[in-house]
């Protein structure tokens, strides 16, 4: 058996970051991802984040919103959220937006002591 690897770099990384008296309060992450199964690429957002003292008072939608417009400028045919289990908050909020859980994920972690570069 004989196979091949072949390494294309097809990726956009977008990110998204809200201020407020230039302090940053709020961050997201699009990454637009192309593959062979479609034509078109799609759209998964990261470490989607507003700081505490600022929730509640709609900036986590209009974060999303921002992510969701440049997926469709970049002509993503979706666009992906994922969540940890506990997170039930988070579940309810991209269901709001109009989200469907269409299922799980699966992870794996290749580096045990890989440190965290943003809050989560």
């Amino acid at each position: 058996m004989e196979y091949n690897i072949t390494q294309e770099s097809k990726g956009i990384r977008i990110k998204i970051e809200m201020k407020d008296g230039g302090k940053i309060i709020g961050w997201a992450f699009l990454y637009v991802i192309a593959q062979d199964r479609h034509k078109e690429p799609y759209g998964l957002m990261e470490n989607v984040y507003i700081e505490p003292e600022y929730r509640g008072k709609g900036l986590g939608i209009k974060l999303v919103e921002l992510l969701i417009e440049e997926a469709k400028k970049q002509q993503c045919y979706k666009i992906i959220g994922t969540s940890k289990h506990h997170k039930t908050n988070v579940h309810a909020f991209y269901t709001k937006l109009g989200f469907k859980n269409i299922g799980i994920k699966f992870r794996m972690d290749l580096i045990s002591d890989s440190k965290i570069l943003t809050k989560d």
